[in-house]
């Protein structure tokens, strides 16, 4: 790990580097924390945005945090090895391999994991009984996201009816997550289809409990919607994620918080009108636009897709060697393709950060 780094410009280092500025971050995470210190939810910030055990472990010391949500049982694994005890799953756990893992983990912390089926809910049963451990259950609502879930209502009441008293588990509440609505530009309008959405969710709560089905929680929620939906009745936990990094596009819709995130990188090659920078979709998300370059609103990208370049047009008086910072669409999978995150304050390295729960 490149330690020698600390105390150096970050305009010293060897590019492509992921930044992270310690400052904005942690002003995030103080922003989110203090907006629920109030309120009847609670934060379970999702780790799948940054994968880095030294930023969850700010998350988790800020306050209003229950837990740890992640998307994998790798990156459950990691959260684990740092200290975080109540972790959330938010994904369903399949495979003979998985579950081992997944029942290590429960004999070690509180963990719990999204189901949608019974014999997803039956093979997590048979291995912590076998094992004399318990894995806390959340049943997943599908609320419009169209990916994982059972349907709302009495779809997902007959569900929790099977898998109320599997042995080795306890059955937790509800999963719904409202992400086909985060990228909604209008917040008016982001605001009436998100709460749309969640009301299927705290409607089936409703459901389950005049059923005789106690539901301890509902946790779904992102960084777009935690002023929404996170202010639910009936909403317990919000997952919100990409508030400790931010890229360009979250930050268009929640500007309250900071890009701390940019990749640093190094002019390689000029002509008239032209510079080539050495990033390209090896180094950076760009699933929700391209990239953009900090500071500099009048330059061009014509496009993105090359693996170890990226072309900018109408650039200003570039020369090679200059070193430029460029700004993710997408905070997540950005920090996916990186081993370490370059801390700095003011321009200076001062820690690198292992992206510890990257691996697969």
């Amino acid at each position: 790990m490149p330690q020698n780094a600390i105390g150096n410009s970050i305009n010293d280092l060897e590019t492509p580097a992921l930044l992270l500025d310690l400052d904005a971050s942690d002003r995030n995470i103080s922003r989110m924390a203090s907006f629920f210190a109030d309120r009847p939810a609670s934060l379970r910030p999702h780790f799948k945005n940054h994968k880095c055990t030294k930023i969850a472990q700010r998350q988790m010391a800020a306050g209003s945090v229950v837990g740890m949500t992640c998307a994998n049982i790798t990156e459950a694994e990691s959260l684990e090895r740092a200290g975080v005890k109540n972790i959330l799953i938010a994904n369903q756990v399949v495979g003979p391999g998985k579950i081992d893992r997944l029942i290590l983990l429960a004999k070690c912390c509180t963990v719990a994991v999204a189901v949608d089926a019974l014999p997803q809910a039956q093979a997590i049963s048979d291995a912590a009984k076998n094992s004399n451990v318990s894995v806390d259950l959340l049943i997943e609502v599908d609320i419009g996201m169209g990916r994982c879930g059972v349907a709302h209502g009495e779809p997902a009441l007959n569900l929790a009816k099977q898998i109320v008293d599997l042995p080795g588990t306890t059955f937790r509440g509800l999963q719904a997550y409202e992400g086909h609505c985060v990228y909604i530009d209008d917040s008016k309008t982001r605001t009436q289809m998100a709460t749309q959405s969640m009301l299927l969710g705290t409607n089936t709560r409703e459901i389950f409990e005049n059923s005789g089905i106690k539901v301890g929680v509902v946790s779904g929620c992102s960084s777009s919607t935690y002023k929404i939906t996170g202010c639910m009745d009936g909403v317990d936990e919000v997952q919100a994620g990409t508030y400790a990094t931010m890229d360009w596009r979250y930050h268009e819709l929640v500007p309250e918080f900071e890009i701390a995130l940019s990749l640093l990188t190094t002019v390689i090659s000029c002509r008239p009108d032209q510079a080539v920078l050495d990033a390209g979709a090896k180094m950076i998300g760009a699933e929700f636009g391209l990239p953009k370059v900090k500071g500099e609103p009048e330059v061009e990208i014509p496009l993105f897709g090359a693996e170890e370049h990226l072309v900018i047009r109408k650039v200003p008086a570039w020369q090679v060697g200059d070193k430029v910072e460029v700004l993710a669409s997408h905070a997540c999978t950005t920090c996916n393709l990186h081993p370490q995150l370059f801390v700095h304050q003011a321009g200076q390295v001062v820690d690198v950060w292992p992206i510890d729960g990257r691996a697969n």
